[in-house]
């Protein structure tokens, strides 16, 4: 059964079942990776059915195809339902997510670096390339004018990523007096402000969305092209992605905030996270992974040792499979399957909503088809499972409440995670 999740993941053997067995080891041999493999094939073979395919006579290209179809007709459906009269108008289609995603009635505070400070930082290391863009020859009179939230995202595609990270260290001066709740911040950057740089960024990074997690915003850029099919169904879920990303970091930057080198942990966490924040079955877990199962559970098995900073609502986390169909129910397709696929001719047909919508809006071909999303879930999901099993859960609440500790690991090599 280990076989399966190898292949679907293209992880390296035998250091793939070897971390498995440790796994299971670990948890008391509960056959996690067994019970997950038949639920995946189980899938599959449920929603290849509900396509109007036969799973024991259907290829690959079929199915790709079939799934592709659907996206586009989900797309038309979603851009309707969030009032789009055009779904290939760019940028009209691109202000509507904005507003749809602002009106979701989902968890938007995070606990976020103070305006005050974001400007005395940028005053201490004035953002050159992005004064010029803009005009300005004093960094005051840029302050006065523009948005912080708007500059520091500027920053992420003008500056030199040398510069960037010098000033990334800045933040070594910070306490956690510096930093406040309030609402995750979305821009949307209109055309004529950054001319040609903005569209350089997203021609290199294939899509027009960043973010700043200390910051709390998140920033929609604009597009190099005035149409394109499936821009709803692309930025949508990304957007509502990036909100839970900073939500997650917010959660552990406040966690940290007792450390006495809480502004190192939050240097080092933006500069290269190195995701070491708990250990089970001798494998390192993210973040990531202890957010996203403490905050599927009820408020009244919320462990005692985030308290007092680390509260319910820090962790409050949904899927964003989940807030697509509550917006537009036919989406309800996509729901738990973001871990799903099948392997057919050397690659997997994801079953993940983003990765098909990835493929339809660049209209990748069979066999270049998307995997990357999937394979990020499906490892999350390994680990999920695993920390769900009693011993281990206590295991990682152990360590969190031992200043995260980080006993040595087997590493999994993974091949391909494009």
């Amino acid at each position: 059964m280990t076989r399966v999740l190898s292949e679907l993941l293209a992880a390296e053997e035998p250091l793939f079942g070897m971390a498995i067995k440790q796994l299971e080891q670990a948890s008391g041999n509960t056959s996690v990776d067994v019970r997950l493999t038949a639920e995946i094939i189980g899938k599959v073979h449920v929603k290849t059915r509900s396509l109007g395919l036969d799973p024991a006579d259907t290829t690959g290209r079929e199915l790709y195809r079939a799934l592709f179809n659907l996206v586009k007709t989900h797309d038309a459906f979603l851009a309707k339902r969030i009032g789009g009269e055009d779904p290939e108008d760019v940028q009209k289609m691109l202000a509507r997510i904005k507003d749809t995603v602002e009106a979701l009635d989902v968890p938007k505070k995070a606990w976020l670096l103070k305006h005050s400070v974001a400007k005395r930082l940028l005053k201490a290391l004035p953002p050159k390339k992005v004064m010029k863009q803009l005009g300005y020859r004093s960094v005051d009179s840029m302050l006065k004018r523009e948005p912080v939230g708007e500059i520091y995202g500027a920053m992420r595609f003008l500056e030199s990523p040398e510069w960037f990270n010098k000033f990334i260290r800045s933040y070594k001066s910070l306490k956690p007096t510096d930093f406040e709740v309030r609402d995750i911040e979305i821009i949307h950057v209109t055309p004529t402000k950054w001319s040609d740089s903005a569209a350089k960024y997203v021609r290199d990074k294939h899509h027009n969305i960043t973010h700043l997690k200390e910051l709390g915003v998140i920033l929609m850029l604009p597009m190099p092209i005035e149409r394109m099919p499936g821009i709803t169904i692309t930025a949508l879920p990304l957007l509502l992605h990036y909100v839970n990303e900073i939500r997650l970091y917010s959660s552990f930057f406040k966690m940290q905030q007792v450390r006495s080198d809480f502004s190192s942990i939050l240097v080092n966490t933006l500069i290269g996270d190195h995701g070491k924040h708990a250990n089970i079955g001798g494998q390192h877990v993210h973040w990531r992974v202890i957010h996203r199962h403490f905050g599927t559970k009820d408020a009244t098995e919320h462990p005692d040792i985030f308290e007092p900073h680390v509260e319910p609502d820090d962790l409050a986390w949904r899927k964003t499979e989940e807030t697509l169909y509550r917006l537009e129910p036919a989406l309800h397709f996509w729901y738990d399957i973001d871990y799903v696929a099948v392997e057919f001719d050397g690659r997997p047909v994801s079953f993940n909503l983003m990765d098909m919508a990835v493929s339809y809006v660049n209209d990748l071909a069979y066999g270049q088809q998307s995997v990357h999303h999937f394979r990020d879930s499906l490892w999350n999901e390994i680990f999920m499972r695993y920390l769900g099993e009693k011993t281990l859960e206590k295991q990682v609440l152990k360590q969190l409440d031992n200043e995260m500790i980080e006993p040595e690991i087997l590493a999994i090599g993974l091949k391909g995670r494009l």
